[in-house]
């Protein structure tokens, strides 16, 4: 999910985020499986959110919690607008053809 504001104000609602224990209480969400802010160096006012989650009804129970109107209240109060990219991580792993590409 990016986030993106005026003002530094996306950098704001991540570093309020932590700082509240909201992102921890995520974390602790039962099937939450990673929850994690980048910033694009190409967009100075965007923030990236991968969050990661075992199944859908994690993430629909997730939405129903208490701290969805907590994040919202917060994505208002900076004025964030939102866009949603889902990707699926390939259960069979990586292609042997690509492998060659990866150090780790």
């Amino acid at each position: 999910m990016y986030y993106s504001g005026k003002n530094g104000n996306a950098k704001k609602f991540a570093e309020e985020m932590l700082s509240t224990g909201i992102v921890d209480s995520i974390r602790r969400e039962k099937g939450n499986i990673k929850y994690e802010y980048f910033f694009p160096m190409a967009d100075t006012e965007a923030l990236l959110l991968i969050d990661s989650w075992e199944d859908q009804s994690s993430i629909d129970l997730h939405h129903a919690s208490p701290m969805m109107a907590q994040i919202i209240r917060l994505r208002e109060k900076y004025g964030l607008h939102m866009k949603v990219e889902r990707y699926v991580l390939a259960d069979n792993g990586i292609p042997e053809a690509d492998r060659k590409f990866i150090k780790e």
